[in-house]
């Protein structure tokens, strides 16, 4: 396992992170407790130092797991990170209540690395002015907290600015080669780095949709160009590891194989270890997927805000990779749930759009947002979309 130092604490973390949002589960649908137990165990046996959890990831049961799953000693060989569930809090009070609350269920004294999870700009705003920053300071000095961070979803110029608003020891973003324009992106990445902040890397596969085994034949076509052989899971990894800025990549790993060919990679990808011919082959690689976008949106962020609420951006992310990887039913659930007003409580969906066509003013692709957003509507808004954010809440333990 090769690990890399955060710059603030000088932790060294290493360079694969257990996600624990997708563990094993029985046919009943809740966790395989002795088998994802023995997962972990077995990773952190192997080097994994850094593992990621959050309030709502199992419906509420991935912190009570970690916390039994790292008894036996375990606890004492890692660095957890859990998260503040942004969209539950409602005052200065919650804070509290929520961190006291995961301390318990993780069965530990402190979080070694908090975040407030899942920020947009407005989202930041909104913990901001319940004092939020106070939060963080009180519980950093009594102990509970060691290194306060941030998760982002939102656009570049907000991820600067939340990074400026504190002195946080780290952030997690999405990041992979078809997000380096969207989301915080290369320019965040860099940016971050720049401000000693250590990066953690989540989405390193779209969703595990760029690693697939079988990606679209001009995909595969070019991939067989390589001097050397690698599955897609190995471009995709080792492109975000050869940035040096990058300090921890999330793998949400379930399956004893995948979890192997994770360890694999992460025993050999140190930063600047592709060469230029294999970086031109993956930049090949983007281009391809985004020609089967159906939108030429590059997530910047332009467009906003709209006038009517409308998360444009997002719903084109989410329409693009539905065709992309022709993941209907994942990408009709991801748009229920983030553009349904879950997380923000209020909805910004494609159907709000009134024409009023000032974002075309902004767009420095020349796309016709208002046209493509009638086609977004009318394809992700479909009669199963209520059905879906109930289903949301449950799994947010909102009901």
């Amino acid at each position: 396992m090769l690990y890399r130092t955060v710059p603030k604490n000088g932790d060294k973390l290493s360079i694969l992170g257990f996600g624990c949002m997708r563990l094993p589960m029985t046919k009943e649908g809740k966790i395989d407790e002795p088998r994802a137990t023995r997962q972990v165990r077995d990773a952190i046996d192997r080097g994994i130092n850094y593992l990621d959890t959050a309030w709502p990831y199992h419906a509420g049961e991935s912190e009570n797991f970690l916390g039994r799953a790292l008894t036996e000693g375990y606890r004492d060989k890692v660095k957890i990170a859990t998260k503040l569930p942004s969209w539950m809090i409602k005052s200065r009070e919650d804070m509290d209540t929520y961190l006291n609350a995961q301390l318990e269920k993780l069965q530990t004294d402190h979080i070694d690395y908090y975040l407030l999870h899942g920020l947009t700009g407005d989202q930041w705003d909104r913990l901001d002015s319940l004092n939020v920053t106070n939060f963080l300071d009180k519980a950093k000095a009594d102990g509970r907290i060691v290194n306060p961070g941030f998760s982002f979803h939102g656009v570049l110029d907000d991820f600067k600015r939340i990074v400026d608003a504190y002195s946080w020891e780290f952030c997690q973003i999405q990041y992979n080669f078809l997000d380096e324009q969207n989301q915080a992106g290369t320019e965040g990445l860099e940016y971050a780095a720049s401000k000693n902040l250590g990066v953690v890397i989540m989405e390193p596969l779209r969703g595990g949709n760029i690693g697939l085994p079988e990606p679209p034949p001009d995909v595969v076509a070019i991939w067989k160009k390589a001097e050397k052989t690698r599955t897609p899971v190995e471009w995709a990894l080792r492109w975000v590891w050869n940035h040096p800025e990058v300090t921890v990549v999330l793998s949400g790993m379930n399956e004893e194989a995948h979890i192997e060919e994770n360890l694999a990679i992460a025993e050999q990808a140190l930063p600047h270890s592709l060469t230029e011919d294999e970086l031109k082959l993956v930049e090949e690689a983007g281009r391809k997927y985004r020609i089967l976008m159906k939108v030429g949106c590059t997530g910047c962020g332009y467009c906003l805000p709209c006038p009517s609420n409308v998360a444009i951006p997002r719903c084109f992310e989410l329409y693009n990779n539905m065709h992309m990887f022709s993941n209907v039913e994942q990408a009709k659930f991801s748009y229920a749930v983030s553009i349904g007003g879950l997380f923000s409580g209020t909805t910004s969906y494609a159907s709000q759009c009134v024409r009023c066509e000032e974002c075309l003013e902004k767009c420095p692709q020349h796309i016709e947002i208002p046209d493509f957003l009638e086609m977004v509507a009318e394809e992700m808004e479909d009669a199963d979309l209520e059905k879906r954010i109930s289903i949301g809440k449950k799994m947010l333990n909102m009901e």
